[in-house]
């Protein structure tokens, strides 16, 4: 598994927890590695902390744009609907397509999430809303 694969995993953790909690999304990444990350099946290499750190701690500080448009896009479903799980894998690759990550591999890498983490249909539901998303974030800036 790579590392960015790994760090994903390991961010979708820490977000999933800090929805419970109002605490700093750096500190409970660091807390994450220190303490939970060796009870999991995640493999957590620098390059995987450095990314679960980043893409935590990016969530976190761009959460209502975030939340704004994962709304804009799935207008079926609430956010506060949705399950945990798949809130926060489209939270997660919400930020990565803002920041530069490339449409076909964060697609990929949140259906799999969804798929590993949620139920039967999270990968469906987070395909069919990230495609959305990214199609506003290209009007956006295009």
């Amino acid at each position: 598994m790579g590392a960015r694969t790994s760090g994903r995993e390991c961010a979708l953790m820490v977000l999933f927890g800090l929805e419970d909690s109002h605490d700093d999304a750096g500190e409970a990444t660091r807390r994450f590695f220190a303490h939970l990350a060796a009870q999991t099946e995640v493999s957590a290499d620098e390059e995987a902390r450095a990314y679960a750190t980043e893409v935590t701690t990016g969530v976190a500080a761009g959460r209502d744009a975030i939340d704004d448009l994962i709304r804009s896009a799935s207008t079926n479903w609430r956010l506060e609907r949705m399950s945990r799980v798949d809130r926060n894998v489209l939270r997660l690759a919400t930020y990565e397509l803002q920041n530069g990550v490339p449409r076909a591999i964060v697609i990929d890498e949140a259906v799999e999430l969804a798929k590993r983490f949620g139920n039967e249909g999270s990968g469906s539901f987070v395909n069919g809303v990230l495609s959305k998303v990214a199609e506003q974030l290209e009007r956006s800036t295009g």
